[in-house]
């Protein structure tokens, strides 16, 4: 595997590497605002499980309540693990990308697989998303308006 100094081949292969970088940024992003919603997941399963030891008759509620925070906790912990496999095959892709394009290393068909199984994890981590924002939003069930609706109706 000789390295070639030549400049325009350097070039070329810093601009090939360049396109997958734009992936790393999203993936970056993706996983600050997923690692933020994991956060508020387990401060409200802290919030949740101390008011239930102050009060027996939340015990019941709060069971279910930590149930959906563990699954949503796990889908962003799922979700985290996908981004950071997209992140790694996209790093090994930038540099057999680069290298195949410096050196005689025949590479290309590992940098589109590694590319393609990038992009994979990347819309898998997506569903995951998805998925815990959806168990997110059906935890707006409030038990105060549904009280306040059964009133309602016995009027």
């Amino acid at each position: 595997m000789a390295l070639t100094l030549d400049s325009s081949a350097i070039t070329h292969g810093i601009q090939l590497a360049v396109a997958p970088v734009f992936l790393l940024t999203a993936v970056a992003g993706m996983i600050g605002a997923v690692a933020s919603r994991l956060a508020r997941i387990i401060d409200r399963a802290r919030v949740v499980e101390d008011r239930a030891g102050a009060d027996p008759e939340l015990l019941a509620r709060a069971h279910g309540e930590l149930a959906e925070l563990r699954l949503r906790g796990r889908l962003a912990n799922g979700c985290i693990g996908l981004l950071t496999l997209c992140a790694f095959l996209i790093g090994v892709t930038i540099i057999l990308l680069f290298l195949g394009e410096t050196t005689d290393f025949q590479g290309s068909r590992l940098a589109v697989a590694g590319f393609l199984a990038g992009v994979l994890s990347f819309l898998l981590a997506l569903v995951c998303f998805l998925a815990e924002t959806l168990l997110a939003t059906r935890l707006l069930n409030f038990p105060l308006l549904r009280e306040e609706a059964k009133d309602r109706e016995k009027r």
